[in-house]
Order: C-alpha cells, then structure tokens, then sequence
C-alpha cells in the first residue's frame, strides 16, 4: 500500500479511463490523465492526504464508537431506538412523522422503533394539543434515566481514558483536531 501511495505521489500511476465499464489502465508518459470524451467531466483530484485521513479518521470513529456503547453498558436496544431516544433529548418531544423525517426512515420503520420503546416504557404519547389527530412522542421518566446513566458511564470511560494515556499536551491536540473536524459540519 505504502509503494501505490508513493507511486501516485510521483506521478507514475495515473490513469485514464478505458471504456464505459470504468475500467482504467495506466497512462502512458506524456499522456493526459483527462477523460477520453468531452461529455465526461473530470472527477475532482483529492489528494492522497485528505484520502488517507478520511479512511484513517472513519475507522477510528467507528472503533470508538463501539467502545463508547459498550461503555454505557449493555443494552437491549438496537442503533434506530438508541438514535431516536437521542433525537427526543436533543429535539425535546416530536410527531412520529417528523422523527421519521429527521431520522430518514419510513413511517412505518419509525412506527416500529416508537412501539419497541413504548413496550420498554422508554417514551410515551399523548395527543398533539395543536392537533388533535396527532400525537407527540416524548420520553418518559425512565427513558430520561436512561439516557443520562448511558451519557453518564460513556463520560466517566472517555474522560478516565484520555487521563491515563494522553498527557496533557496530547490532550490540547485533540482539542485542536476537534474544532478542525468541526468544521465539517458547517
């Protein structure tokens, strides 16, 4: 991987394409690494920095997400109902329909998930007193608890980790790298 990553770093592997399968074959010195017909626009080069850190930072998301749930301690619930327990702290109380919406699943999707954490008397609903077809999903008293214990635990692993293996200068780092990775976002 090292010898593609320094190979493309001196220009010896690009490569144009070869053909409506999107096949690619080197280009020969000289050549033009531009597409073989006009119509075809050009992808845009993102260099090999900003490639390997995107690969580098969304594996280490993702490893650190799982430690992060595992940290809040075993749970019965899956991703969606863990997200829409979420979305009502954050959002505070909602339609189905606009959790639907904001998470990008079907109605019927959500309906499931609401079901799910209503049997586990995580949320509660009552009628929308704007409109009275409606109803307004919010967490209950044990949902809350829930939800703050889970944040709770995650807090004390990751603050208890970065205190026994950064010092205090690595710590300022990734307080620096945080607000770049904000940035992404706006």
């Amino acid at each position: 991987m090292t010898e593609k990553r320094t190979a493309r770093a001196a220009g010896a592997a690009r490569q144009v394409p070869a053909g409506p399968a999107g096949f690619m074959e080197p280009a020969a010195p000289g050549e033009s690494a531009a597409p073989t017909s006009p119509a075809e626009p050009a992808d845009p080069v993102v260099p090999d920095s900003a490639a390997l850190a995107a690969r580098e930072l969304r594996a280490v998301y993702s490893r650190l997400r799982r430690t992060l749930r595992e940290a809040g301690g075993a749970s019965d619930l899956t991703p969606s109902q863990t997200a829409v327990l979420s979305r009502l702290i954050g959002d505070g109380p909602a339609s189905a329909s606009a959790l639907a919406a904001a998470e990008r699943v079907r109605p019927q999707s959500m309906a499931a998930t609401l079901a799910a954490l209503e049997q586990q008397g995580l949320v509660g609903r009552r009628p929308d007193p704007e409109d009275g077809r409606r109803q307004v999903v919010s967490l209950t008293e044990a949902g809350l608890a829930q939800v703050a214990d889970r944040r709770q635990a995650r807090q004390e692993w990751l603050s208890r980790a970065m205190a026994e293996h950064y010092t205090e200068a690595e710590r300022a780092t990734v307080l620096e790298a945080l607000a770049l990775m904000d940035r992404l976002n706006r």
